[in-house]
């Protein structure tokens, strides 16, 4: 698993006109577009369109949706989904989830985008089975067989093997990734029948364990890790050093920098919430996290409205007086308790980096604390 920042931020109606990206879990080509169910469209703002089709004005939606996103929509089908959801203009993921993997995918909306590197640069959590006694070339179930074995490795050798897999290591990416090479994707080129070579690259794996073990042939895993890790890469290399051979079979992402399982919704879930919404029984407002959730590890600092004043049209701020604070870096900045800007700290002052317009539908009150 790994994440492509190239893609991560769908604007205007890019996402309904785009072509529906394929696989790169597996990058075969298999899985068949995702159709979404048709929906009617009661705005009475709605024009009509060429031929019978009709659309409503695109609103401004800001926040966070983390999706549960189900086996076989592509991370790209997600935010097309999402964004006619909420009828939004902008919207875009934080780190690619693959269609054969379940879990966590977390969809900004409006400013929300602006913080999306955030989570992109977090910790990434995820539940994994790798099915022994056999390589695939693209490291997954979808893959074709590239080399077989009959041995079996026994749970003493695996845990024996944890170790060698924590902390930074060598990693060798997939051929099927979305890895650019000489301007090109890496799954591009190995579906064109070329040779990929990618050169190892430092990651960083928190922590391995091995949760189950229903059978010979099954190993269950849990990794921590960190930007840019490939599962399925240490499948395949664990399956090699074992004397056996390994692909995915089942992976699930639980968490994402501040996004955990509790965050999560459901795809038939929010569907519903929308249709409650459109009959006025609820708010989408509902189904979003502040933006601001994306910030967790990111000190916060609070203005006075003539700062904010100054801040929101790009001027820097001098900190003065035995008040000033003290910190340095990169800060989120406050007003009134809504979120204004993020800025960085030093030399006496604060600088606004990126300022936020929060004017539209954002997280409902409650929102702010989470469970």
């Amino acid at each position: 698993m790994t994440m492509d920042p190239a893609h991560d931020t769908i604007s205007g109606d890019q996402a309904d006109q785009r072509d529906v990206q394929t696989n790169n879990f597996a990058e075969m080509g298999s899985s068949q577009p995702h159709q979404e169910p048709r929906r009617v469209n009661n705005d009475p703002r709605a024009r009509q369109q060429k031929g019978n089709q009709v659309r409503r004005d695109r609103r401004d939606v800001h926040g966070w949706v983390v999706l549960d996103k189900p086996i076989g929509m592509t991370s790209t089908q997600a935010v097309a989904v999402l964004k006619r959801l909420f009828n939004a203009k902008r919207a875009g993921h934080a780190g690619t989830l693959d269609p054969l993997a379940s879990g966590g995918l977390p969809i900004a909306l409006g400013e929300a985008t602006k913080t999306v590197p955030f989570v992109m640069d977090g910790r990434k959590r995820y539940q994994f089975t790798v099915c022994w006694g056999e390589e695939r070339d693209t490291d997954d179930i979808e893959g074709r067989p590239t080399a077989t074995s009959d041995q079996r490795p026994t749970r003493e050798a695996i845990l024996a093997l944890l170790p060698r897999f924590t902390g930074v290591i060598e990693q060798i990416p997939p051929r099927y990734s979305a890895i650019k090479v000489q301007g090109e994707r890496a799954y591009d080129l190995a579906r064109d029948g070329e040779v990929v070579e990618l050169a190892p690259r430092p990651v960083e794996i928190h922590q391995l364990t091995l949760v189950n073990q229903p059978d010979n042939d099954h190993a269950v895993f849990e990794a921590e890790c960190g930007k840019g890790t490939y599962v399925r890469a240490l499948a395949r290399d664990m399956g090699r050093i074992l004397g056996t051979y390994g692909h995915i079979c089942a992976l699930r992402r639980t968490l994402v920098g501040p996004f955990g399982e509790n965050d999560m919704i459901p795809l038939d879930q929010l569907e519903a919430l929308c249709d409650r919404a459109a009959s006025g029984e609820g708010s989408l407002a509902d189904a979003l996290l502040p933006v601001e959730t994306a910030l967790d590890d990111i000190p916060a600092l609070a203005v006075t409205r003539a700062d904010a004043a100054r801040l929101h049209r790009g001027q820097a701020v001098l900190l003065r007086g035995r008040d000033a604070p003290t910190c340095s870096g990169t800060v989120y900045v406050t007003v009134a308790g809504r979120l204004l800007a993020l800025a960085e700290v030093g030399n006496g002052e604060i600088i606004p980096k990126r300022v936020f317009n929060l004017t539209g539908l954002t997280a409902s009150p409650g929102r702010n604390e989470r469970n």
